[in-house]
């Protein structure tokens, strides 16, 4: 499930989308990858409390104080918060990212994202679905096995008109090159919907990358501001 892009814009997304999508192909990773296999369990796993606050963190109180927070623990995410508002938040882990992301199992990695409702029911079961897969000790290999076979038995469903997630977490540790990055929102459209969205074109906001083994496109707009309200870097 290779996606490709090339120059600048594969530096930006695979730093700023490291979560969801990758620049190389796994055969291009091998043995010599910085993260060829998954660390110890416990280095993926958070005190709970913590981890809620860091969910929290990617996005305004006004929008994350109501609502439902994921934690990841032994058997995958479990609900320790319950919401009132529709939107999840949790904080992903490299797993998250499709599988020939080059730092998929990079320990360090924590992405707090809350979706909204429609990114709830389809891009977060996609989640959801990794991080039991990994935690019960399974290889990349056997993920992508495994999500394979749930798209075609129609266990995992494309996301509809809507779906969308902020990641503004201060906190944010996205990969080693990019760490905190910048503080964005992002949209999952079925398909391969870069052009219709006028992504990746020169003085368009809108940053896209093909997620097809997971049969979507995410799109991606940097933001000004953190969700405490302070400044970002300029991009």
């Amino acid at each position: 499930m290779p996606v490709r892009k090339c120059g600048v814009l594969a530096v930006v997304v695979s730093v700023a989308l490291g979560l969801v999508t990758s620049a190389l192909p796994m055969a291009a990773q091998g043995a010599g990858a910085r993260y060829p296999v998954a660390a110890p369990l416990d280095q993926y796993l958070m005190e709970k409390n913590a981890e809620v606050a860091l969910a929290r963190s990617a996005a305004p109180v006004s929008i994350s104080g109501g609502a439902e927070v994921l934690v990841l623990g032994r058997d995958g995410y479990t609900t320790v918060a319950p919401g009132g508002n529709g939107f999840v938040c949790l904080v992903e882990r490299s797993f998250a990212a499709a599988v020939d992301f080059p730092e998929f199992w990079n320990p360090k990695i924590r992405g707090p994202i809350c979706v909204n409702p429609e990114a709830a029911k389809t891009y977060l079961q996609v989640v959801r679905l990794e991080a039991k897969l990994a935690m019960a000790g399974k290889s990349r290999e056997e993920i992508a096995a495994a999500l394979k076979t749930a798209w075609e038995k129609k266990e995992l469903t494309e996301p509809g008109v809507g779906a969308m997630s902020y990641m503004m977490s201060k906190k944010q540790y996205l990969g080693d090159e990019g760490h905190s990055w910048h503080p964005h929102l992002m949209w999952f459209a079925a398909g391969d919907a870069a052009k219709s969205w006028g992504a990746n074109v020169e003085g368009s906001p809108v940053m896209a990358a093909p997620d097809l083994g997971d049969r979507m496109t995410i799109f991606l707009v940097a933001v000004g501001k953190w969700s405490d309200g302070t400044a970002a870097p300029v991009m």
